[in-house]
Parts: C-alpha cells; sequence; structure tokens
C-alpha cells in the first residue's frame, strides 16, 4: 500500500507555482513540471509532450530514474523521436496511442499493466524494453489544458512504485488527482508565458515596423532607424564596461539593455509625422516636385522670346547694312548666353550646399526682377517672392521654418511615447529617446536641457545618433564620410560642448566606431586610421 503525504504534495504543488511564476527558461520549466510530475505520483519514469503548430504533440522532455536516461529540457540532450500525430495522413483520429487518445478524448487514461492492455498499441514500448531490460508497466496520460480549455500538451507518468521504490503498482485515483492538479496549475502558467512572450515579439515588431516604415519614408534616412539602435548598444555596454573614471557607477543589466534598445528604436518615431515635403527636400525649390523645371520653362520662354526679337529685328533691318546686322547678332548671342548663364546659376543654387555667397543671393535677387510673360500673357517676375527665399537659403536646402518642422520631429517623439502606458521595465523609454538632440551645454532641443539634467544612456544615444548619420552611405545628398573626418567631427563637439566627452572618450578609446564600422560601413571609408591602428585623442 502505497503511502500519500498530503502536506508534502502541497509543498510541490505551492514549489512549482513558484517556480513557473520565477521562471525565465521555457526548457527548465518543461523540465520542473515532469520531475514534480514523478515526484508527486513517485513514478519513475515520464515523458512531456506538448502540442505543435501542426497539431501534433512533440517531446520536450523525457525521464527514467532507473535506467539513468534523460533527455530535452535542460540536458542538452536532443531527442530523436518523431512528433505522436494525432490523426493519420487519411484524417483518421490515432486511438492507438495512449498520449494521442488522451488528447483526442480530453480525458486522463490510467493503466494499470500495458502488457495486458488492449486497447492500445504499445508495441514500441516493449520494442523500448526488450532493447534495456526495462519493463514498462503502469501508465498514467493526463492532458494539460489551460484556461481556455484547449489542450496544449500531455504528461505521461510511467511505473508508479511502492513507498520503498522497489516495486511497480498501479497509479491510484490520488496520483490521477494530483497530476491532473498538477497539469492544469502547469498548463495555466505556460501559456501565460506564451502570451507575454508572443506579446513581446508583437511589440518589438511593431516597434521595428515603425522605424523602418521612417526609414522607408525618405531615401534621406537610410537605414538610420534600425542602425542607431545598434551602435547604442555598442557604446552603452562599452560605458558599462569602465571599472575606474567618471563612468564606473554606470550598469547596464538585461533589464537596462533592454529598455534602452526599445528607446532607441524609437528614438525617430516622430518623423512619422514630419510631412513628406520637408523630409525629402533634396533641393532648395522642391516640394511635390522640383520647382526649378518650372524656372526652367520660364528660361525656355525667354530664350524664345528673344528667338523671337532677333527674327524681327533682322526683319527691320537693311540687308546690305552689314554693321547693323552684326550688332543684332552680338546683341542676341550676348542674351542667349546670359539666359543660359542665369539657368544654370539658379540650377546650382537649387542643389544647396554648406554655405551660400551673400554676392550669390544678391544675383538671385537681381535676376527675379526680370520678367516673362506667363500664359494668360501677363508679364510677371521670373521669380516668386517665395522662389526667391528659398533659392537664396544660405544653407543646405530647408527655409528656418522648415527646420523647425524638422526639428520638431523630436517633440512628437516625446509627446508620442509619454502618451504610451508603458510598463515599469520600460518607464524610463522616453527619457531617453527624447534627449537625442539635447547638448551638454544647454543649447540642444527641444527642452534645452544640460548634462547633468540627462541620463547616461540619452547622451549615449545622441552620440550614436550623430555617428550614424555622418558615416550613413545610403543617403543621395551626401558621400559616405571616412572614420577619421567623422571622428574628427565629433571631436569638436566634444571640444564645443556638444556631445559628452567622457563617452565621446569610451567611444574612441574602446574603438566602438571600429566594431560598427565593420559591420556597417563601406571598406573605402575604414581608412588610414583602422589600417594603422591609430587611436585618435581630443
Amino acid at each position: 500500500m502505497r503511502i500519500y503525504k498530503p502536506m508534502d504534495a502541497i509543498k510541490d504543488l505551492n514549489e512549482l507555482g513558484v517556480a513557473l511564476s520565477r521562471e525565465k527558461s521555457q526548457e527548465h520549466l518543461l523540465e520542473l513540471i515532469l520531475i514534480i510530475a514523478k515526484k508527486l505520483t513517485h513514478s519513475d519514469a515520464g515523458t512531456l509532450f506538448m502540442m505543435d503548430d501542426d497539431g501534433n504533440l512533440r517531446f520536450e522532455v523525457i525521464r527514467t530514474d532507473s535506467l539513468g536516461f534523460a533527455m530535452g529540457g535542460t540536458t542538452g540532450n536532443d531527442i530523436p523521436f518523431p512528433p505522436v500525430r494525432l490523426h493519420d495522413e487519411h484524417g483518421r483520429a490515432n486511438l492507438e496511442q495512449v498520449v494521442a487518445c488522451s488528447v483526442l478524448h480530453d480525458k486522463t487514461i490510467n493503466i494499470p499493466d500495458a502488457y495486458t492492455a488492449t486497447d492500445f498499441d504499445f508495441s514500441g514500448t516493449r520494442a523500448f524494453d526488450a532493447k534495456t531490460g526495462y519493463r514498462s508497466t503502469s501508465f498514467l496520460c493526463v492532458p494539460m489544458k489551460d484556461h481556455n480549455g484547449d489542450i496544449i500538451g500531455v504528461l505521461e507518468l510511467i511505473n508508479a512504485l511502492d513507498a520503498e521504490g522497489k516495486e511497480i503498482t498501479a497509479f491510484g485515483k490520488r496520483d490521477e488527482q494530483l497530476a491532473e492538479s498538477l497539469a492544469s496549475q502547469a498548463a495555466v502558467a505556460l501559456t501565460n508565458k506564451r502570451l507575454i512572450e508572443e506579446m513581446r515579439i508583437l511589440f518589438e515588431s511593431f516597434i521595428q515596423l515603425i522605424a523602418t516604415a521612417i526609414d522607408k519614408k525618405s531615401t534621406h534616412t537610410g537605414a538610420h532607424c534600425t542602425r542607431v539602435p545598434e551602435l547604442t548598444l555598442m557604446l552603452a555596454e562599452a560605458a558599462s564596461r569602465q571599472d575606474s573614471g567618471p563612468l564606473q557607477d554606470f550598469t547596464l543589466d538585461d533589464g537596462g539593455r533592454y529598455e534602452l534598445e526599445i528607446a532607441a528604436w524609437l528614438h525617430d518615431c516622430g518623423k512619422i509625422t514630419t510631412p513628406e515635403y520637408v523630409v525629402e527636400k533634396s533641393t532648395k525649390l522642391e516640394t511635390i516636385c522640383d520647382r526649378i523645371n518650372l524656372i526652367n520653362a520660364r528660361f525656355a520662354s525667354l530664350h524664345l522670346m528673344a528667338d523671337y526679337e532677333y527674327a524681327d529685328a533682322k526683319r527691320n533691318c537693311r540687308s546690305d547694312d552689314a554693321e547693323s546686322l552684326r550688332e543684332i547678332e552680338q546683341s542676341y548671342q550676348d542674351k542667349i548666353k546670359q539666359i543660359e548663364d542665369d539657368r544654370q546659376f539658379l540650377r546650382r543654387c537649387n542643389t544647396g550646399g554648406e554655405f551660400m555667397r551673400e554676392e550669390d543671393q544678391d544675383r538671385v535677387r537681381r535676376i527675379a526682377t526680370q520678367t516673362w510673360r506667363n500664359a494668360e500673357r501677363e508679364e510677371v517676375p521670373l521669380l516668386t517672392e517665395e522662389e526667391v527665399k528659398n533659392l537664396t537659403i544660405a544653407k543646405g536646402t530647408l527655409l528656418p521654418e522648415e527646420r523647425e518642422i524638422i526639428n520638431d520631429h523630436i517633440v512628437m517623439t516625446i509627446k508620442m511615447l509619454e502618451s504610451l502606458p508603458f510598463p515599469k521595465h520600460l518607464r524610463n523609454v522616453p527619457e531617453f529617446a527624447g534627449g537625442h538632440h539635447e547638448r551638454m551645454d544647454g543649447k540642444g532641443y527641444p527642452n534645452g536641457l544640460v548634462r547633468e539634467q540627462m541620463s547616461v544612456q540619452a547622451r549615449t544615444m545622441a552620440i550614436a545618433d550623430i555617428f550614424e548619420a555622418l558615416t550613413a552611405s545610403d543617403r543621395p545628398y551626401k558621400k559616405a564620410m571616412p572614420i577619421s573626418r567623422a571622428l574628427q567631427i565629433l571631436g569638436n563637439m566634444k571640444l564645443d560642448n556638444h556631445i559628452d566627452p567622457d563617452l565621446f572618450d569610451v567611444f574612441v578609446r574602446e574603438k566602438v566606431y571600429e566594431d560598427y564600422a565593420r559591420q556597417y560601413l563601406r571598406p573605402e571609408q575604414l581608412d588610414e586610421m583602422l589600417a594603422t591602428n591609430r587611436v585618435v585623442r581630443f
């Protein structure tokens, strides 16, 4: 007669409940479920099956104590057996195998002796016994059902032992109750963990989808939103390794790393609200289309008008007046040349650049005073006030108000992220993501924060954001910058109190830039600084 100890059973079930709520490893959890099930039912062997995506039972953990046999779980020993099919290729139910029948009929099956049972096919079990000298006698199969009543797996326990652990006995009613209680508790916990994991995957995929959409929104951003997280984490991890100096107290555990990674993926999410005509403004006159083509059409009209005037002047000139004809010809050629020079000049102005000279801006204004006849035959200025305003932009292609729209993306990023109900472990995401355009001296935006008001993570992202933008090779408006030049610019930013000096020192000293460059930059960007293994100092 087997002796049950209710308090021990309650203790084991409580132990499982605690473990299920704390354990993060799926393999360890599954292994623990089978071990405690064997312990509660005092059984020598057991197998835990889980339902796979095809609706079959996949072997997860196998244990046979008397044989020292252990596979699956955390053992590192793969289970070579194929899944147990619930239906054959013709759709017929597999009622011959006990674990399949337990699922199909949604019931616990208790078999005192497999060698005398006639309802199931135990030929495979007998073959195993013949090979190993084992005798698989009593079986207890319990479906594992989640809170929705769906079966997610099966517990198969083999060979219940007597109190001394020597003789094989049948599983009793109390064993069934304990195994069912454990299976129910385990199934709900496993389902909850699966749902949490699925929600995590969905959350991360959605974040990456937003980042990818922002990158695809403009050819000017390239893969910025997907690369900044990589570089941010590289620098943050290097900073966390410092055992002396100003960053020695900065640590980055798994939770902190995950929080920073999410923030980095979302650092430019506000750009989703930025109008495309601003993001895509690669020339000064670009909106939906590049309006330089409209100006080209006006110059073509001027050219045509010059042709008419030339032809008319020749008609009104005596054919034997060679001097007048030469003057008419020269005047025509000079006018055509001036028209073409002005047209080409405006095309060059339209491309933008680092600096536009004041005299060039004045020339644009002088050209604007010329007139042409529009489709209504009205005489109007060659350039509108708005076109003059754009073509005289001194730096880049954006007007001050358009630059404000671009800069406003970080304001929108902060507003969007602060409106989200982030869980406790992600509560710093808005601050990390929202600070990458701030400066150490308080001259950044949007909040004018100084270094002491910013987290290390936000300061890290600021450096990553700048370095990625400087070295990106997928921007159509600029060439890929070599590493040495990018580091020189960052070094000047350090001296100008723009970026965090301590983090930049780590960036250089730990050669974070080199690790990033070898993964993401073009070979020609790995210039002589890497070739000579030289470290830049500022």
